[in-house]
């Protein structure tokens, strides 16, 4: 059912198929609520919290995946590397932790959420999750002693003071039919962008004023050994399984495709749940999956199931801004 509704609103806000009225409707309360919650933070009515330490906002405008993660750590490598100590923040998406939590080496996907996880395996640097994203933030500063926080996700997020915000926009789909939720993908006015500090496009053609990103992965690490890494450079022409379980499943085949493999193509709802069996398709296959889908399919996986971990590619021009811009906020610590 999940997945229908998926390819049914797909269909809607990317494949040119005419908006249905309730779906215009609830756009006009969307939006609406939009609005009254915009100038209640304003004008205070709404408290937000200020960090003794500088906030750095990863986002996007529409619902579902554009490369966020893998910016964030790109971000905090390069942060890291001029005298910071960097923490990711993060809401914890389906996690069941209501409460902000500092991960650790056990932490359950199912407490936190799965890019949540993957995000504490791929980074060097701490990460706490939480509903209230500043809570999330005043853990990472008290209690692991960072003094830059970077949220994955949270341009929407007000409650917390910002003082750099990145938006990440799928270059290929850029913002679709251009209607709010639920007519369309956007979680505001595309307008917003003016606002925002650093503008990213992952693939496409980039517009004046926005800087070109590349999403890459050439190695893939054994699901049930993982010390055992694949150069797929070596596997060119080779037939695999392609498992997707992320906000735009075909980037993922097509990055694949671009390294030479014959890709069979399993895009899943973003968030995929699995279930014993499904990476299991009778024909001696090698079988790949993003690295999100690997947090939680690892304990179904064949022997010949393989999890590709990606990187952001960007001008380290840009992390030298945000450094700078950083660096003469007046609560700066380094």
């Amino acid at each position: 059912m999940r997945a229908a509704l998926s390819r049914w609103l797909e269909s809607i806000w990317y494949g040119g198929r005419p908006v249905p009225w309730p779906l215009a409707g609830l756009e006009r309360l969307y939006a609406n609520g939009l609005l009254l919650r915009r100038w209640l933070y304003r004008r205070r009515i709404l408290a937000v919290r200020r960090l003794p330490a500088p906030v750095v906002i990863v986002g996007n405008l529409t619902v579902g995946g554009t490369g966020k993660t893998p910016v964030v750590g790109w971000l905090a490598r390069e942060l890291s590397q001029r005298g910071w100590r960097p923490g990711i923040a993060m809401r914890g998406y389906r996690g069941r932790a209501r409460v902000a939590t500092l991960l650790g080496p056990d932490t359950n996907a199912r407490e936190v959420g799965d890019e949540a996880v993957l995000q504490y395996k791929a980074s060097s640097c701490p990460v706490a999750v939480g509903i209230d994203r500043a809570e999330a933030g005043a853990l990472l500063i008290d209690r692991a002693g960072c003094n830059v926080v970077i949220c994955d996700d949270g341009l929407q997020h007000w409650a917390l003071r910002r003082d750099f915000e990145i938006a990440v926009i799928d270059g290929e789909r850029r913002f679709g039919n251009g209607r709010l939720l639920p007519a369309g993908p956007l979680r505001e006015p595309a307008e917003r962008l003016g606002l925002i500090d650093a503008v990213l496009v992952n693939g496409g053609a980039v517009g004046a004023g926005e800087i070109a990103l590349a999403v890459t992965g050439r190695t893939a690490t054994s699901l049930r050994e993982p010390g055992r890494m694949v150069d797929l450079g070596e596997w060119r022409g080779r037939r695999v399984h392609a498992v997707a379980g992320i906000g735009n499943p075909e980037r993922f085949f097509r990055m694949l495709e671009g390294l030479g493999l014959s890709v069979i193509r399993h895009p899943l709802p973003d968030h995929h749940d699995y279930v014993g069996g499904e990476l299991d398709f009778g024909d001696g296959l090698p079988v790949l999956v993003t690295e999100k889908d690997a947090v939680k399919c690892a304990g179904l996986a064949g022997p010949d199931s393989y999890a590709v971990p990606v990187e952001a590619v960007l001008p380290t021009e840009l992390a030298d801004r945000i450094h700078v811009a950083l660096h003469q906020l007046p609560r700066a610590r380094s």
